[in-house]
């Protein structure tokens, strides 16, 4: 609910993607809210490639920059590290 309301008063939104399906089953979704206005990710990476294929992690140095960035309305790059 926070969230919906976050956006319907054209807020920024920051995200940050842990999951192990990110690569499987939560990529549409992802791939949605990408594209979408007022949403912001903190850049992420691959967890481990070897034992988890499908895992996605936020890098947690960058949640400051991208809070910042959100602020002014820009998605910080890299988003995908």
């Amino acid at each position: 609910m926070a969230a919906k309301s976050h956006l319907r008063n054209n807020n920024p939104l920051v995200i940050s993607v842990s999951t192990n399906d990110a690569l499987s089953a939560c990529l549409e979704n992802i791939g949605k809210l990408l594209v979408r206005k007022h949403i912001y990710f903190v850049p992420f990476r691959q967890d481990n490639p070897i034992t988890k294929p499908n895992s996605l992690v936020f890098d947690s140095k960058y949640i400051e920059n991208t809070l910042e960035y959100a602020l002014d309305r820009e998605q910080i790059q890299p988003i995908i590290l």
